[in-house]
């Protein structure tokens, strides 16, 4: 068997909620939950999607943003916990892997490149889900919401302190992502950014200013080589 050219890309970074996996359906139940336990009417799907992207405690804020009143920052602090109660623990009952993914994984891992996780997801409940759906040995580095005190996507420090996790530097790695945090991760970290078309975003993925769009994970990484 003729054996694989070395890619010029050797560090693969990815976002995890509506990158990897399509995690929604948990988020929206743990949102529920806590919506009807405060009297506040639930969220469809469709909702719960365009608050996604910019951490679980902004993800609480937009919640109750869209059903009435927002509390005050202390309540908001109680209602974080209180969300958390219900989403730990359950965050792979309803959340798959998208269409793809373990044949991308799987090719990529074979192929040498070192893989991470750059989520705004807490550290405990990514590694959880990673854990539970069986995708942990792919990445032997994952950055959450808390693994850098303050700092969470679009500081690129997020990506850089996952590069040197593995070893590797900004030339050599690019960012999969699906939301406008990841591509201004990559810019700041001086990383190219490839973009999912069907991700959780409130801005639409043509007009990201990613380096390339794709459909499917198992586009990867063949459409590495369109990166210059």
């Amino acid at each position: 068997m003729e054996s694989l050219p070395k890619p010029p890309l050797r560090a693969v970074l990815f976002d995890l909620d509506g990158t990897l996996v399509d995690s929604a359906p948990d988020l929206l139940t743990a949102a529920n939950k806590l919506l009807a336990e405060v009297g506040r009417r639930a969220l469809d799907l469709s909702e719960l999607t365009l608050m996604v992207g910019d951490g679980v405690p902004k993800l609480v804020e937009r919640c109750f943003a869209a059903t009435g009143e927002v509390p005050d920052e202390a309540s908001l602090k109680d209602m974080y916990k209180r969300y958390m109660g219900f989403y730990e623990g359950h965050e792979s009952d309803l959340t798959r892997p998208y269409p793809g993914a373990l044949e991308a994984l799987n090719r990529m891992q074979a192929e040498g490149y070192v893989m991470a996780v750059c989520t705004n997801k807490p550290h405990a409940p990514a590694l959880g889900l990673l854990a539970s759906l069986k995708l942990e040995r792919y990445f032997p580095v994952v950055i959450g919401a808390d693994s850098i005190p303050g700092v969470i996507k679009p500081d690129p420090r997020v990506l850089l302190s996952a590069l040197e996790a593995l070893g590797a530097t900004p030339d050599e790695a690019i960012m999969i992502g699906d939301n406008q945090n990841d591509v201004i991760a990559a810019r700041g970290a001086g990383l190219p950014v490839a973009i999912a078309t069907y991700g959780y975003t409130r801005v639409a993925p043509a007009d990201m200013d990613a380096d390339v769009l794709f459909d499917s994970l198992d586009e990867l990484p063949g459409i590495f080589s369109k990166i210059s």
